[in-house]
């Protein structure tokens, strides 16, 4: 009698329900062996999800300030000693004119010859001091929006007058030993007064002002100051959106005659700096969050291994009922893959509360991408099947006798 004998199969809903029943059967080791998936797929949402919300952050403080400032400095085609300042004597009033513009001023420093600073005529404190000495116009100051602990900035008129006054830093202040105005103090520069009308101790720009002695440009001649090698420059404030073609109106609004003599230097494009940002924080976080990944597998892997020596039994008997081969790693296999799915699932989980404590606690809006999330799962059972695959291959190589000798 001769006959061919048919090959033995399995079915998936049969290859899930083996799975099932062993893991099961060992649900505390089950348990730990997900553990590693859990950690690697939570840590790979919540840096995902984290790195969007600190970029949104990012984001709108980026656009609040930077992207709303424009500088124009002298472009060097006239010859200083003959044009010492590239800028209009009515350079607030044309600025005023363009659309989108919250105010602007030029500044320049005061060249240190001649210019120590004191607070006294006469007695220990007439030493004169090297403090850096500011020529700024007044709309510098809708600019840089100063908080005044004391007193006032100063004004159209007091430039127009060359008026002999001046506004302190907080810092500079103390230095000097001015502490409030109510005795009407007055700074000496160069040897010629200058009253102190202001003290202002933070400015949303150029915090470098705050360790300055800040005067009008008009009254920089008294003390013979003019620009020296550091040339005058334009701090511009804008509204929200409007920099770039702020930027491309001003030097025709404040030179019509020669616009080529000014540089405007307009902010970067907010778009472009942001998505930058967020590839270089997106690439570090995604690759540590790889890193946490490939531990989760490895754990999987060496508990799929001991499982797999631990089984050499079970493993004899089915091959001696007529399972082959291929029925034993597709049996691992499913079992390593259910635990790297359900690692999956409980991680993603994990890593979305991360995120929404986080955002909670830091007054943040939560972002979580509903790729990620959904594909958090599907990372679980590749990696857990990733895994699985050589505790598989050694599982289906075990010949039925060898394993029913042990």
């Amino acid at each position: 009698m001769t006959g061919k004998i048919e090959l033995s199969s399995i079915t998936a809903r049969d290859l899930i329900g083996e799975a099932l029943a062993g893991i099961l059967q060992r649900p505390g080791r089950a348990m730990l062996t997900c553990l590693g998936t859990v950690l690697g797929v939570g840590a790979f949402v919540a840096v995902l999800g984290l790195t969007a919300t600190a970029s949104g952050q990012v984001g709108s403080r980026f656009n609040a300030l930077v992207a709303t400032e424009v500088t124009v400095e002298d472009s060097g085609k006239a010859d200083p000693n003959l044009v010492p300042t590239p800028f209009p004597v009515d350079v607030d009033t044309r600025l005023a004119r363009v659309n989108g513009v919250v105010g602007g001023g030029v500044y320049w420093p005061v060249p240190a010859e001649g210019a120590q600073v004191r607070a006294a005529p006469v007695g220990v404190a007439a030493v004169g001091q090297n403090i850096p000495v500011m020529a700024v116009t007044p709309g510098l100051f809708t600019a840089v929006a100063p908080r005044m602990t004391a007193g006032r900035t100063f004004d159209a008129y007091h430039e127009k007058a060359g008026a002999q006054v001046a506004v302190l830093g907080a810092g500079i202040a103390r230095q000097l030993g001015i502490t409030s105005l109510d005795t009407r103090p007055a700074v000496f520069i160069g040897g010629v007064p200058y009253s102190v009308i202001g003290i202002t101790d933070q400015v949303q720009r150029m915090p470098a002002l705050l360790l300055t002695v800040m005067i009008p440009s008009g009254s920089a001649p008294v003390i013979g100051a003019r620009p020296g090698e550091e040339r005058p420059k334009m701090l511009i404030a804008t509204e929200l959106g409007a920099a770039r073609q702020v930027a491309a109106e001003v030097p025709r609004a404040l030179r019509p005659d020669a616009p080529d003599t000014l540089t405007v230097l307009p902010p970067p494009d907010p778009r472009e700096l942001r998505d930058e940002v967020d590839g270089d924080l997106g690439s570090l976080f995604l690759m540590l969050a790889g890193v946490c990944l490939v531990i989760g597998a490895v754990g999987i892997a060496n508990t799929t291994l001991v499982a797999v020596l631990e089984r050499v039994g079970e493993i004899g008997l089915r091959r001696s009922v007529g399972a082959r081969g291929v029925h034993i790693a597709a049996q691992f296999l499913a079992e390593s893959g259910v635990l790297g799915a359900l690692g999956g699932l409980f991680g993603c989980s994990i890593g979305v509360v991360a995120v929404v404590a986080t955002a909670a606690v830091k007054g943040w809006t939560p972002i979580a991408e509903p790729l990620t999330v959904a594909a958090a799962p599907l990372i679980g059972l590749v990696s857990g099947v990733l895994a699985g695959a050589y505790p598989a291959y050694r599982a289906a190589r075990i010949e039925p006798v060898e394993a029913l000798r042990r």
